[in-house]
């Protein structure tokens, strides 16, 4: 069994095109994915999944192998399965091409919730932070997350989940999860994701791992205290600069 992060780089961001070629305190974004992925231990293989010669020579001499993928592909996800091509048993890790602060021990945590998982109880892990402001429970760009006693997902939304009936919710008992866009995927079940159409769930609330949900699996839900910082726009560089210099002290 292979234990495979994928990062997906698509060059023609709709909202920063080019975005994984952005200097970072002087270095390509992707680099300093990368640079992450290949400080989890659970790793066999770090690949940038990309469409876009410019990135692949960024990447070039970094650690990781840069695999050509087509540009027509319509999702992250069919991306990270034609690059890995991955057997059976193997894992495959989604790491978002974007974050360029990504805890490598979550990856590893994320990783491990099947690589550890003998008895084949999901198959798909994921990770969650706690919410706690009401302006992202509210927002529909915020995901969010129900879990069962097992740490497995109930379901996943953009409406504010689960309901409170009565009276206001209290974030600070960490019920009202905030999803975070990693995922690790068994071999099989990443090959039937991508070759199985997108259902009404998924149609209606534009969330892949709906379909996931819907084909019969199990998604592991891993917890975490920090949510992240992913660069989506070019204002969000200097703030993730800013981030990146504040640790370096």
């Amino acid at each position: 069994m292979k234990t495979i992060a994928v990062i997906p780089s698509r060059y023609g961001s709709t909202r920063f095109p080019g975005k994984s070629l952005a200097p970072i305190c002087g270095k390509p974004l992707v680099r300093w994915v990368v640079e992450a992925c290949l400080k989890a231990r659970t790793l066999d293989e770090v690949i940038v999944a990309t469409d876009d010669e410019r990135i692949a020579a960024a990447v070039s001499g970094s650690g990781a192998r840069a695999v050509m993928t087509p540009s027509d592909l319509p999702s992250g996800t069919d991306r990270v399965a034609a690059a890995a091509s991955a057997g059976p048993g193997d894992v495959v890790v989604n790491v978002q091409g974007d974050e360029p602060l990504i805890d490598p021990a979550l990856i590893d945590r994320v990783a491990d919730a099947l690589r550890l998982d003998r008895d084949g109880r999901f198959q798909m892990a994921t990770a969650s932070t706690p919410i706690r402001s009401a302006a992202d429970l509210a927002a529909p760009s915020v995901v969010k997350v129900v879990t069962a006693a097992d740490g497995g997902a109930l379901y996943f939304s953009r409406h504010a989940i689960p309901f409170r009936r009565d009276g206001e919710p209290d974030l600070s008992t960490g019920l009202w999860q905030r999803h975070i866009g990693i995922y690790a995927y068994r071999g099989d079940f990443l090959a039937r994701l991508v070759s199985t159409p997108p259902c009404a769930l998924e149609l209606s609330e534009k969330l892949e791992q709906l379909r996931a949900m819907w084909l019969g699996g199990r998604i592991a839900v891993v917890q975490t205290d920090e949510p992240g910082v992913g660069v989506d726009r070019p204002e969000d560089v200097p703030v993730v600069e800013a981030l990146i210099a504040r640790r370096a002290k």
